[in-house]
């Protein structure tokens, strides 16, 4: 795997650590998160998708990440423009 560090939340210090990667090889944005409260998990486990099953997948999570962090998400979307491997 050739992951590209991107950024981490500055907000979080030593106790958390949101972080945005790219994995340039695979053409794939790498987030590490928090779990997201029970609540939230459920409400997306039951949003309908046409043309997909309820639920979450195995080998699927939902996490969330700061708004604060979307310039690190687009820093990571125009690394995978600028690497165009496709």
């Amino acid at each position: 795997m050739s992951l590209q560090f991107i950024g981490i939340d500055p907000e979080t210090g030593d106790k958390a650590s949101p972080t945005v990667w790219v994995d340039r090889e695979k053409q794939q944005i790498v987030f590490q998160g928090w779990k997201p409260d029970a609540d939230l998990e459920a409400q997306c486990a039951a949003f309908e998708v046409p043309g997909h099953a309820k639920g979450i997948p195995e080998g699927e999570a939902v996490v969330t990440i700061p708004a604060r962090m979307l310039n690190m998400v687009r820093e990571a979307c125009d690394a995978l423009d600028a690497a165009d491997v496709r």
